[in-house]
């Protein structure tokens, strides 16, 4: 990273004992107000350098578009853009298939062979034994802490099965691989988080003398769906809050051909999120792979799809969809206000890292406060959002955004992500 922060540090910056150094989403003397925007550009799209505030909020709200008052088409690099997703000029990816009906079906984007399903041919474990009643939440729990590649034989037919504990990671594991192989729902019963990996967790042990962006374990998920997780967690320095379904911390994190539905975690505070998966203080040597999944119908503080500090993410060939960021007050939370409210789908935030989305279809997320779609702001260090092949449409931000359904600010400027033939309205 170009910027060391501790994970001490971290945690005093969540818990307001140092700034975070970001710029403010909102003029210092109080409640944002609603902007007219003006804009220039032919009718093909709107020029980024085009949309100028007219509130007179300051350097810091420099490109800040009024909630309501611009619906346009961004097109970058084309004369205009299609509806739908273009097919990226690459080599389709290869997923594992399955029952299961996830991920952007017109999403074509190359995905590297890390970021591709793992091989389960040969598992270290087998959950259940034919039947669905042999499938239970005690099975799931012992062969993620036993590590290794882990496969279900629960019958012919979908079963789902309700986690009565939260499956933990033992970080002495290498790779814990969980394939469901399209049949197999985890629940959380709408009580708790499904899947725990924390290489700072001392009850997980310690493998290296700085357990903060270790490289190791790895937790792959695939094939798998995931619901009704809840993380009641409240924000504090010392509580590993976020993550409803999955919360990761250090290690490496993919995800393939899933679904993440109806999962939350708790409603307000500044930096919590991750209704479907929380990650942070992630080795840096790899992106967290989002790989054809679906998130939709999760809600959380901020993130209710993916909630990401200090991680970089790459989002390929996924559906998010109907995901509510519903806390209130942003980040840094406003005098009177508990926190949170940005990044309907996505919320990340930390020094020196990248997002990237590409072959991905945003719809119908909501933000309270900033970034319907997405909140993206890099603290120091420098960083990307990166949008390819994909197709960004009705992302309502509640208060604040600087592109349709989108907050994008590093080292403290507001900025314009880099834009592929993509469709962002």
């Amino acid at each position: 990273m170009g910027v060391n922060v501790s994970r001490a540090d971290y945690r005093d910056r969540a818990a307001g004992k140092k700034t975070w150094g970001m710029p403010l989403a909102w003029p210092p003397s109080g409640w944002p107000r609603r902007c007219r925007t003006g804009m220039t550009g032919g009718a093909s799209g709107l020029t980024w350098g085009a949309v100028r505030s007219k509130c007179g909020f300051g350097i810091l709200l420099g490109r800040l578009v009024g909630v309501g008052s611009l619906a346009a088409v961004i097109a970058v690099g084309v004369a205009s853009c299609a509806a739908s997703i273009a097919p990226a000029p690459q080599t389709p990816a290869a997923h594992s298939s399955g029952p299961l009906d996830v991920g952007n079906p017109n999403g074509h984007a190359y995905v590297p062979p890390v970021g591709r399903a793992a091989n389960t041919s040969d598992p270290n474990h087998v959950i259940g034994v034919g039947t669905p009643a042999s499938c239970t939440s005690a099975a799931v729990v012992r062969a993620v802490a036993e590590g290794g590649i882990i496969t279900f034989n629960c019958g012919p037919n979908p079963v789902t099965i309700t986690m009565t504990a939260t499956a933990k990671v033992v970080n002495t594991s290498h790779q814990v691989v969980l394939d469901g192989r399209g049949k197999v729902t985890l629940s959380g019963g709408g009580k708790i988080r499904i899947l725990y990996m924390n290489t700072c967790d001392p009850k997980q042990k310690y493998i290296t003398s700085d357990c903060w962006e270790q490289q190791w374990p790895q937790l792959v998920v695939q094939n798998l769906a995931f619901k009704d997780a809840y993380s009641a967690m409240r924000q504090s320095s010392t509580s590993n809050y976020g993550g409803g379904a999955i919360f990761a911390e250090g290690g490496q994190l993919k995800v393939v051909n899933s679904a993440f539905l109806d999962n939350r975690c708790y409603e307000d505070g500044p930096d919590l999120g991750g209704a479907a998966i929380r990650a942070y203080g992630m080795y840096t040597g790899s992106p967290v792979y989002i790989t054809h999944d679906t998130f939709s119908g999760n809600t959380c503080s901020n993130g209710a799809a993916l909630s990401g500090l200090y991680a970089n993410f790459d989002v390929t060939n996924s559906l998010l969809t109907a995901n509510k960021a519903i806390g209130w007050g942003a980040n840094p939370a406003r005098p009177g206000t508990p926190g949170g409210g940005s990044g309907g789908a996505i919320y990340t935030d930390g020094d020196h890292y990248n997002l990237t989305i590409d072959g991905t279809v945003m719809r119908d997320n909501n933000a309270r406060e900033g970034g319907g779609a997405i909140f993206f702001v890099v603290n120091a260090g420098g960083g990307t959002l990166r949008i390819e092949y994909s197709t960004l449409d009705h992302n309502p931000s509640g208060v604040f955004q600087n592109a349709p359904g989108i907050f994008d600010s590093v080292d403290r400027h507001n900025t314009a992500p880099v834009v592929v033939d993509s469709t962002i309205s």
